[in-house]
């Protein structure tokens, strides 16, 4: 899609939304331009997943002239199976690619550059999906994202799909949000061509562990505040039979914790490191959709935090820091 007439702040309508209206709307986004979608009955729960996350506004009955532009999704008629077609070159290969936040601007040049070569692109919902419309030649786009509690891809099928275009002779990117390797299962995608005999090679991401953090302004380590850092995820509570993690030594640790897809647990984690003795008033902070339009910060001691976080309605995807850190840096110079 060519967006050089947009100026930033213009109000654009995008009507008939096709299936991969997100890309749309990412390319609209990274623009500058406040989007708004014609939603029907008949849309998809990625409508209802883009609108949670404050990057668009669904409109049922919009009144046309009140926008700068009013456009068809270019995306509507767009469509790709997932069942690959033979390629006369051979055997092709998988790039897992880590896209960084979600700002196309942190996707490093080699991430791009695996872009440009691919000839399918296997994407995820946090992928920075307004790149894919700067390539030229397009290729041809799988969506294969999980939206919380809604529509998502099991990841053995994900690995199919990566392994029947390689065999048919296709250069093939995973394209996903963050690092690969960083609670992307990148090491189960890496694994499964491996044993499938297909060339796989990885280019590393910016993880969201450190880069959301310091979006929001906060570092995970200072000088003096902390002689590290650790990542968990908190994905399940730490009463569930599934927790692994040592929530007792983190509370006692002295490093900065930072937590990737604990929304929904926040409540019993911080619960947690509290009964194991971490001090309520320690700083906290919880950065949603960090690097995007909508970005949210919400800063609490950590005793209040998801309180805090409930009432100002933050959904996924967020990272939580928890640690002095929270408050080491300066308030940023107003130009």
């Amino acid at each position: 899609m060519t967006l050089e007439l947009l100026r930033p702040g213009t109000h654009v309508l995008v009507r008939t939304p096709g299936p991969w209206v997100a890309e749309t709307v990412h390319s609209l986004l990274d623009a500058g331009v406040a989007v708004d979608i014609e939603a029907r009955a008949t849309d998809t729960a990625v409508l209802d997943d883009l609108a949670s996350r404050h990057l668009v506004r669904l409109v049922a009955q919009p009144e046309l002239a009140a926008y700068d532009l009013v456009l068809k999704d270019p995306h509507r008629e767009a469509a790709v199976g997932t069942e690959a077609t033979d390629s006369p070159a051979g055997t092709g290969e998988v790039i897992l690619v880590g896209g960084g936040p979600g700002d196309p601007g942190l996707l490093t040049l080699a991430g791009f550059d695996a872009l440009r070569e691919a000839d399918v692109v296997v994407t995820d919902r946090l992928a920075p999906l307004g790149v894919l419309d700067r390539l030229d030649p397009r290729p041809d786009v799988i969506h294969v994202g999980k939206i919380p509690r809604g529509e998502f891809t099991p990841q053995e099928r994900i690995n199919a799909v990566l392994i029947e275009h390689a065999r048919a002779g296709r250069v093939v990117v995973r394209l996903k949000g963050g690092d690969n390797y960083v609670f992307g299962r990148g090491g189960e995608e890496w694994n499964a061509c491996v044993e499938a005999g297909i060339p796989v090679r990885a280019i590393p991401g910016v993880s969201s562990a450190i880069a959301g953090p310091a979006l929001a302004g906060i570092p995970v380590t200072h000088r003096d505040a902390t002689q590290g850092f650790v990542v968990v995820t908190g994905h399940v509570a730490p009463d569930d039979p599934r927790s692994t993690v040592a929530w007792d030594a983190l509370a006692r640790s002295g490093l900065t914790l930072v937590i990737l897809m604990g929304v929904a647990a926040l409540a019993p984690i911080t619960e947690a490191l509290l009964a194991y003795g971490l001090d309520p008033l320690t700083p906290a902070a919880s950065v949603a959709d960090a690097g995007m339009p909508s970005q949210q910060v919400v800063r609490a001691p950590v005793g209040e935090l998801a309180a805090a976080v409930a009432q100002a309605g933050l959904r996924p995807p967020a990272v939580t820091v928890i640690g002095p850190t929270v408050d080491a840096l300066l308030p940023p110079v107003q130009g």
